[in-house]
């Protein structure tokens, strides 16, 4: 078989190590920026905080000395690793960071979970060695709801084949009745939604809302959850202002008992934003967060190393030429961080003035259906700049505003076509989605069909699936889940 040869021509596209890290840095929120500069400040000895000192201008290596250099070494010129002259400032002297702005942190705070608190009330109670280690096994079996989900079976044989405990269903189900669904908040250890609001409806005071309420879930859970409240009216044979007084008592209860104990040891995140918005008329300045534009400069003590292998008379030696490669490396890497630092900064203002031009209307108003229809695309022809770079400025970046902390990615919205041929946001279409939801008859809600039709005549022509799409993403249910008496 004759062997053939063929020549091909690729062309590819690699990125350099800076722009990789460039990138990465890009979509770091602030928070994380300060943890990537701390670490890197930690790596690398050559990078400082605080602002770039002027250093005079040292000689270079004699023309011998350099002849006995690696070619790698050579690369490389002493002066512009000593002279800062050369390197302007990155930072900004207006518009970097807002006047009160100023320097925070952030407490690290240690919590008790959610199973911790159950274990410590399970400790007051005086119960067998035997049972203590069931119910702390139920305990440890709940997820973060509250719920036991695993089957009376399936623990059993845990217990049998981790703890050597030997027990029956009936003696589970009996500890968890007693025990477990005992514990506070109310609703703790159920093994479905019914049985978690029983267990909170009966701690409840017996009134007759409260009588009426328990038979509801106890005996019509099924009518209940598909609202079909004339089977329940005709079945109980009560007034349509009792079951009204009924539900009333049922909607106050928790369906995720769990969640109240867990959203209390969370600490709290806060949302530090990245830009701040000033309305000055019909003007709006955009200005960076300081945090996202600090201080950096390259280590005087390896500007002073550097002097001194410049003042090295004759052949450097095998560990001088280690020490130079080392030093070279080290500067290196910090300015390259620098300036990844400060290109980083140019983007984020770039990007964020762009969308503050092509959102005007909103910001001088704060009316959210003058928000225009707007892609990553629009902006990055704008800035003459990659999709993916818009993409990753707009990723966990917040802006304060007149109106309120938003996330970037909140101004970005798909178009839709009105009968009179404007394209208005998709996010306009949604408000009045929601109003339209919101002034609706309860007694009989809108379908999505009727809700296309009322869009249709206000001139958004939509269709039916469409609605239920925003009307599921606004997290509004159905016509039937939204019936009331």
């Amino acid at each position: 078989m004759a062997l053939k040869q063929s020549l091909q021509q690729k062309m590819l596209q690699k990125l350099s190590p800076q722009q990789i890290q460039l990138m990465k840095m890009l979509q770091l929120p602030t928070i994380a920026l300060e943890a990537r500069i701390k670490e890197e400040i930690e790596a690398n000895p050559a990078l400082d905080e605080g602002k770039e000192e002027r250093e005079d201008e040292y000689g270079d290596l004699d023309d011998d000395q350099g002849d006995d250099l690696s070619d790698a070494e050579q690369e490389f010129d002493f002066s512009d690793y000593m002279d800062d002259d050369g390197t302007p400032s990155y930072k900004y002297e207006a518009n970097n960071y807002s006047s009160d702005d100023e320097e925070r942190t952030l407490p690290i705070g240690t919590v008790s979970t959610f199973h911790d608190r159950l274990l410590s009330q399970l400790s007051l109670r005086s119960l067998s060695d035997k049972h203590s280690s069931i119910a702390e096994h139920l305990v440890g079996s709940l997820d973060d709801s509250g719920y036991l989900r695993r089957e009376v079976s399936a623990i059993v044989d845990d217990l049998a084949f981790t703890q050597g405990l030997m027990t029956s269903e009936e003696e589970i189900v009996h500890l968890l009745s007693t025990q477990i669904q005992d514990l506070d908040p109310p609703g703790i250890g159920a093994r479905d939604l019914r049985e978690c609001l029983l267990i909170q409806m009966r701690r409840k005071t017996m009134t007759v809302p409260v009588k009426t309420a328990t038979i509801v879930l106890d005996k019509f859970y099924d009518e209940f959850v598909k609202k079909h409240y004339s089977k329940i009216l005709h079945r109980l044979e009560i007034s349509e202002d009792d079951l009204k007084d009924a539900i009333e008592e049922i909607t106050q209860l928790n369906p995720k008992p769990g969640n109240s104990m867990n959203e209390s040891s969370r600490p709290v995140e806060q949302i530090i934003p990245d830009f701040t918005l000033v309305n000055e008329g019909d003007e709006i300045q955009v200005l960076l967060n300081g945090r996202n534009a600090p201080e950096l400069k390259v280590s005087k003590k390896y500007s002073e190393m550097m002097q001194e292998f410049s003042s090295i008379k004759g052949k450097p030696t095998k560990s001088q030429r280690e020490a130079i490669l080392f030093v070279k490396q080290k500067l290196d890497g910090a300015r390259w961080f620098i300036d990844a630092i400060r290109q980083r900064q140019n983007t984020l203002i770039t990007t964020m003035q762009a969308i503050v031009e092509y959102q005007k209307a909103y910001f001088l108003t704060g009316d959210e259906t003058k928000l225009r229809p707007m892609i990553l695309k629009d902006i990055a022809e704008k800035i003459n700049m990659d999709i993916s770079t818009v993409s990753r400025v707009s990723n966990s970046k917040y802006v304060q505003t007149s109106y309120g902390t938003f996330s970037l990615k909140y101004f970005f919205s798909e178009s839709l076509t009105t009968d009179d041929g404007e394209e208005v946001s998709t996010r306009e279409v949604k408000k009045i989605l929601q109003e339209l939801i919101e002034t609706e008859n309860k007694k009989k809600p809108w379908t999505d069909e009727n809700l296309a039709k009322e869009l249709k005549g206000k001139g958004y022509n939509i269709a039916r699936r469409t609605v239920a799409k925003y009307r599921e993403q606004l997290d509004i249910p159905v016509a039937r889940l939204r019936k009331e008496l």
